[in-house]
């Protein structure tokens, strides 16, 4: 993923470069310098750029409370939020969750 994608996720996500990088582990200026072109983000930084990206193509509307969900909610939570997004409604196996009888 190169530096204008890395920026335009961002942009589309409605984030700060603070709070995108509180999404990957990384400090502010570590997302600067990705969109800057001056550092890569790692393999699976990218992998989930992607799902995010995905996330925002499928429903703009849902990603756009990824910020509020950031300061409310936490950081997993928003990152659950992106992948659901991305993925869809899990779907549950026929019978998962259901006790044998004894």
């Amino acid at each position: 993923m190169g530096p204008k994608e890395v920026s335009n996720l961002r942009e589309r996500l409605e984030l700060s470069q603070s709070q995108f990088g509180q999404l990957f582990g990384v400090h502010p200026m570590t997302v600067s310098k990705w969109e800057r072109g001056s550092l890569q983000p790692s393999l699976f930084q990218q992998a989930l750029m992607r799902e995010y990206a995905q996330a925002a193509s499928k429903d703009e509307g849902s990603t756009k409370n990824v910020g509020s969900i950031l300061v409310e909610q936490g950081t997993t939570t928003a990152i659950f939020h992106l992948l659901r997004t991305a993925r869809g409604p899990v779907e549950h196996r026929k019978g998962a969750g259901k006790r044998a009888a004894a």
